[in-house]
């Protein structure tokens, strides 16, 4: 056979190509078995970790005050994702109704291993981006809102720029009426890994400043200006409670 003719395998690969191609379906990377090995590892890590923080907690919000608050979309910047599931339980979920949590992860192969890790903590996670499945991850977490569930976006992920709100929350916010409370975090001590996001590790006994902002509500109604001018304004709340 000549080398530039296609191996079975290759023709093999490019027909299933062409088939989620032309379906418009695309099915979310599955975590391996060390991703999750790997996602025990670092809930057990996190829990033990967060058990030796010195918590201090800032509600700017208000969403609370009434005692037992509705459901919400949290977000919380891409680099602070290593506290927020305990930001979550130890204030949110203690003072609302709702049954849990449901949350967006990349479709990718790296979204598989957090996806993992978001199912130790009990939260519902829901596969897609702007760039792959978006369509689909937008129905399904709309089904979630339907059900009561609270749902979670860091809106600068999964790959930046890093402290810029993409579109998508917006629209989330739009079409399930629910609203948007902003969440942040400051660690006295960390480490702050070179990548696109700075993620941020904690270290054990830090002092740790947990932050809450207030809500942005996207009317139904609202016009792409006043879509735009909310997200500014949701960028700018959370630029202002996350210092580093």
């Amino acid at each position: 056979m000549a080398a530039s003719d296609p191996t079975p395998k290759t023709e093999a690969r490019r027909g299933a190509t062409r088939k989620r191609r032309s379906s418009g379906v695309v099915v979310p990377h599955k975590p391996h078995w060390y991703q999750r090995l790997g996602a025990r590892l670092v809930h057990l890590l996190v829990w033990c970790v967060s058990a030796t923080l010195r918590y201090r907690w800032t509600d700017h919000s208000g969403y609370f005050d009434a005692g037992s608050a509705g459901p919400a979309i949290y977000c919380v910047w891409h680099n602070r994702l290593a506290l927020c599931l305990i930001e979550y339980y130890a204030y949110a979920r203690k003072r609302s109704r709702t049954p849990g949590m449901a949350a967006l992860v990349s479709a990718s192969r790296d979204g598989g291993f957090l996806a993992s890790i978001l199912e130790r903590f009990r939260v519902q996670p829901v596969r897609g981006s702007s760039s792959r499945r978006g369509p689909q991850a937008l129905l399904e977490l709309t089904g979630w809102a339907e059900r009561g569930y609270d749902l979670a976006i860091t809106p600068d992920g999964p790959r930046g720029p890093r402290y810029v709100v993409q579109e998508g929350i917006m629209g989330l916010a739009q079409v399930t009426g629910l609203p948007i409370v902003p969440a942040s975090y400051y660690l006295g001590w960390k480490i702050q890994v070179r990548s696109w996001d700075q993620f941020q590790i904690p270290l054990p006994f830090s002092r740790c400043e947990m932050i809450i902002g207030r809500p942005v509500r996207v009317p139904r109604e609202a016009s792409d200006t006043e879509r735009e001018a909310l997200r500014q304004q949701l960028e700018q709340t959370l630029r202002e409670i996350s210092r580093d």
